[in-house]
């Protein structure tokens, strides 16, 4: 029989990796801009979207319903989020930068970039490049295992 070693299993430590990560970068968005790292997650995301329902956040960057909603209930209440409209679909809403929150992006992106640079200075741009294919792989088979989802 095959014994676990949890330090040794992959599955941990990525884990404990991106845990670490997402510490770090929680704690910069913190003391400097009131933000959690799931609230930055939202901010960053309509930002790039220009516009998107909670729903499609969540599947965008798999976090829960119910995290995307405490964030975006907190967002909206700061006055960095508004909710518009849906277009495409009446029962829903989209979820939109104000100008605070554009304001709030343009000042914390330059930021995120930085502090990558920083965690990821001591590696080549070949070994970057490399480990950023190995994670859209990981995500790929892993995606695959999912069971599909059946309509109720």
């Amino acid at each position: 029989m095959t014994e676990l070693v949890l330090d040794d299993f992959l599955p941990y430590r990525l884990s404990i990796t991106s845990n670490l990560v997402s510490d770090a970068i929680a704690r910069a968005y913190d003391v400097l801009f009131r933000l959690s790292i799931t609230e930055w997650r939202l901010v960053a995301v309509v930002a790039e979207t220009g516009g998107i329902t909670q729903g499609d956040i969540g599947q965008r960057t798999r976090m829960d319903k119910v995290t995307v909603s405490r964030a975006a209930i907190a967002l909206v209440e700061r006055g960095l989020l508004a909710r518009e409209a849906n277009p495409s679909d009446r029962r829903s809403h989209r979820l939109v930068l104000t100008d605070a929150g554009r304001t709030l992006y343009a000042a914390i992106a330059p930021k995120a970039i930085e502090l990558e640079r920083r965690i990821f200075a001591s590696f080549s741009p070949d070994e970057l490049a490399g480990f950023t294919a190995m994670l859209h792989r990981i995500e790929a088979v892993t995606l695959a295992l999912e069971p599909p989802v059946h309509p109720r």
